[in-house]
């Protein structure tokens, strides 16, 4: 099977197993609240995001208030998350910018969103692909680990990985891909003691067909290895 086929295999299984609607997992009702949510999700779980974000997004509404806030209330706003500290200051900046440069607006532009503070390409590409609809690859944890395991891409950096997707992926899969990618990640390839046995994508998974050739006796890797068995 040649690359191409396989990935579209692997596509074709992602539609049939997850839901193929974008589904944003970080609560928010315009682009201001997501773009801070997303900020808040670093090395934090999106459950805990949406409790603090439910407090937080009462409190402070729009860009300006974000920008006048109280930068150590900020911190105890959003303390919970971790690294709140640098968080805090992170939104407080971004927002001061969005009030100032561009209206309270939140930008679609990519190099726009990536020159505000505490925003990456990941969070930039949330922004763009969830709230404006322009055809984004996202590469967090789940899409990282789970397209290294499919062998998809090779790389380890999140930007390459980025572009290894953009290339390989037909473009119309682009946003949906994360969001599928972390359902799966969540319920079956999990980072520690993933399920390879009980995955429907384990015939064309390398690093699950590795894991079970370790646990076959000699024997049966001789049979599979003669097409013997499957």
């Amino acid at each position: 099977m040649t690359e191409k086929k396989r990935i579209q295999a692997i596509l074709d299984i992602l539609d049939k197993y997850y839901e193929k609607d974008v589904k944003c997992y970080l609560d928010h009702e315009n682009p201001l609240q997501l773009l801070i949510a997303t900020i808040l999700s670093a090395q934090c779980t999106d459950d805990r995001v949406n409790i603090v974000t439910k407090d937080l997004f009462a409190k402070y509404k729009s860009a300006q208030d974000f920008a006048m806030a109280n930068l150590k209330e900020l911190e105890q706003d959003v303390k919970s998350t971790g690294f709140y500290k640098n968080k805090a200051k992170n939104i407080k900046t971004c927002a001061t910018t969005i009030y100032e440069q561009y209206g309270g607006e939140v930008p679609q532009d990519l190099d726009a969103l990536t020159e505000l503070a505490g925003v990456g390409r990941k969070t930039a590409n949330v922004v763009r692909g969830n709230i404006f609809k322009i055809p984004s690859v996202v590469v967090d944890t789940h899409v990282k680990r789970i397209s290294i395991r499919w062998g998809i891409t090779l790389c380890t950096d999140p930007v390459a990985i980025e572009m290894d997707l953009m290339k390989k992926l037909p473009k119309e899969h682009w946003i949906r891909y994360n969001t599928q990618v972390i359902a799966h990640g969540r319920a079956i390839c999990t980072a520690r003691a993933p399920k390879c046995m009980d995955c429907m994508f384990l015939a064309l998974c390398p690093y699950g067909l590795s894991k079970r050739m370790d646990d076959l006796t000699e024997e049966a890797k001789e049979a599979l290895e003669k097409g013997h068995m499957y």
